[in-house]
């Protein structure tokens, strides 16, 4: 990518689209909150939660005061993602499958990048094998990602062990940061030729990709794809902060 081209740096939607099919990647891997659909889906799906009772009050209070913990600097961003997950200990699969339904189409509408399921859609046509890979919980992104048609088996989510179909608090995987690529070399164990996020904690995941592309990027994520000439995308309706 020539640097000192604007287009390249920031595209429209229309050279995005065109830039990556042309890439004609075989493997991309994506971060869904923030880079398929505006806002974080796993923390106002865990306020959400909360509101609707669908924890425990004890839980729900533990876990308020964990969350203010969090935002004080005090918990990591790992531990805290894995938590919003284990605190399901003792819910069915199914149970917090249709809970996860019911959020992301009657309280999370309209938040998907059009651009984005566009891509996604038109990489599925060329043959292109998809991941989402998301530090929120599992339910929540399989039900997030049945809009753009990416399967079960391609989704690397904060999860838990089951136990006859009931959720334990034995975590499987947080991918956040280098848990990322982690899970993609662990899982995945190909080269990713395209991958996709919009904060710090998609870095390790993009560095290690052939091509990246950091979209609707936070300030110091945005600082990072300048120094690395990654392409920065903006979805329409979004604006630089």
């Amino acid at each position: 990518m020539d640097p000192t081209n604007t287009e390249a740096i920031y595209p429209t939607a229309t050279q995005l689209i065109d830039s990556v099919l042309r890439l004609a990647p075989r493997v991309a891997a994506f971060d869904c909150d923030g880079t398929l659909w505006s806002g974080d889906a796993g923390e106002t799906f865990f306020d959400w939660e909360i509101k609707r009772g669908v924890v425990s009050a004890e839980v729900s209070r533990a876990m308020r005061a964990r969350y203010a913990e969090y935002k004080a600097g005090n918990v990591s961003e790992d531990d805290m993602c894995g938590e919003m997950v284990t605190m399901h200990k003792g819910l069915s699969d199914s149970s917090m499958m249709e809970t996860a339904t019911e959020f992301m189409t009657s309280h999370f509408p309209g938040r998907v990048f059009p651009e984005m399921k566009q891509l996604v859609h038109q990489l599925h046509e060329q043959g292109c094998e998809i991941w989402a890979v998301s530090s929120s919980n599992e339910w929540l992104i399989r039900a997030g990602m049945k809009e753009f048609g990416i399967p079960e088996s391609r989704i690397l989510a904060a999860n838990v062990e089951l136990d006859r179909g009931i959720a334990t608090d034995k975590l499987i995987r947080v991918p956040s940061g280098p848990g990322k690529p982690k899970a993609l070399r662990e899982v995945v164990g190909k080269e990713i030729h395209a991958a996709f996020g919009n904060s710090r904690w998609d870095v390790d995941m993009l560095a290690m990709a052939t091509h990246a592309f950091a979209v609707n990027p936070n300030p110091d994520l945005e600082a990072t794809a300048h120094e690395r000439r990654w392409t920065i995308y903006f979805p329409d309706g979004t604006s630089r902060r």
